[in-house]
């Protein structure tokens, strides 16, 4: 594949993503079946709520990633540096989108880096499965290493490529390449799904490669299938609309790997993720960090840096609140204290 058709696909995907509907209404994260409850008399003051995170060993003031997008054009470049900017201001981990750009075409690596204006914050590489295996572990860590990262997110998206017409159709010795990966980073990789969710059988399969950090990144929020389904035309799109809601809703995945994993992985929580109730209620599952992008690009979109930065406030003093009405301190404290699981998400559960 050129260079230019993957670029031209990535701003063809910022489109979709800037004012189409990528998110299917009849598509849920099943957060809505978790309420927590109410601690009337908190005795605690909003200054004392702690919410700092870790990840890859750097410090966070807040458990929330800015995950990965885009990349490989200007107008990409110009999102990944508002974005990165942001991040740091308010002491959040950053992604960056599909480094595959920059791997067919090293001009374009640019695009993606963030450095000069996020210094200190967690900055995390990006590409997927595939194309990491004919790159191999060496041209991998030389992405990873060009832009500074501090660690790398390798992308699982199946569904997506099948549906995207240029998209790959073979999937073998996927776990092969990961265990290489993991050699090479340790504690450095992120092994993430894109918006299907991650089921307990894979997270073991994947843990056991040597992974420890995983974004589950559930059914949900944006659908990459629909994206593709967008692009297409006969029946790829056809095939494509029928497949927009597959997979494992946000909720869901957090719990039974959590469940199934325990402490042995740094669990991140994206997939439809946009409120600080969101956050809240993902940590409270058990994910140690949550992960959004749509709402705050889209937020970019429309009000510049300024919209995006009020969009980020919101969601950070949501978090707060939230923590403060349930009686807890901080995220340790806020999982134990009690919840209510109802409705399709007990279905899940009991099927996972």
């Amino acid at each position: 594949m050129s260079d230019d058709t993957t670029a031209r696909r990535k701003d063809s995907h910022l489109d979709l993503c800037a004012s189409a509907e990528v998110e299917p209404v009849e598509n849920s994260t099943l957060l809505e079946c978790v309420d927590l409850v109410h601690c009337a008399m908190p005795e605690l003051a909003i200054e004392e709520i702690d919410t700092s995170a870790s990840l890859f060993g750097k410090a966070l003031r807040f458990p929330l990633v800015v995950t990965g997008m885009t990349g490989g054009t200007e107008r990409a470049a110009r999102v990944n540096r508002d974005l990165a900017e942001l991040a740091e201001a308010h002491g959040l981990a950053f992604g960056v989108g599909s480094q595959r750009a920059m791997s067919e075409d090293p001009s374009r690596a640019a695009t993606f880096r963030v450095r000069d204006v996020a210094p200190r914050t967690v900055v995390i590489g990006n590409i997927g499965l595939r194309q990491a295996a004919a790159l191999g572990e060496d041209g991998v860590r030389r992405l990873a290493d060009s832009i500074g990262a501090d660690g790398l997110a390798l992308h699982l998206n199946v569904g997506q490529e099948l549906t995207q017409p240029e998209g790959d159709r073979d999937f073998r010795a996927g776990y092969r390449t990961v265990s290489g990966l993991a050699k090479v980073f340790q504690d450095r990789l992120l092994v993430k799904e894109t918006g299907c969710g991650i089921s307990p059988s894979v997270a073991r399969k994947l843990v056991d490669c040597g992974v420890r950090t995983l974004d589950i990144s559930g059914l949900g929020g944006t659908s990459w299938v629909r994206v593709e389904e967008l692009r297409s035309q006969g029946v790829a799109q056809e095939v494509g609309r029928a497949f927009s809601g597959w997979g494992i809703p946000t909720a869901a995945a957090v719990v039974s790997v959590r469940r199934t994993l325990g402490p042995e992985v740094t669990l991140i929580a994206s997939g439809g993720i946009r409120t600080g109730l969101d956050v809240l209620k993902a940590l409270a599952l058990g994910a140690d960090l949550a992960g959004m992008a749509l709402p705050i690009f889209r937020a970019l979109q429309d009000g510049g840096k300024a919209g995006a930065n009020r969009a980020v406030e919101s969601i950070l003093t949501g978090l707060k609140h939230g923590l403060l009405l349930t009686g807890s301190r901080d995220v340790a404290q806020l999982r134990r204290a009690s919840k209510v699981i109802s409705g399709r998400l007990k279905d899940w559960l009991a099927a996972l």
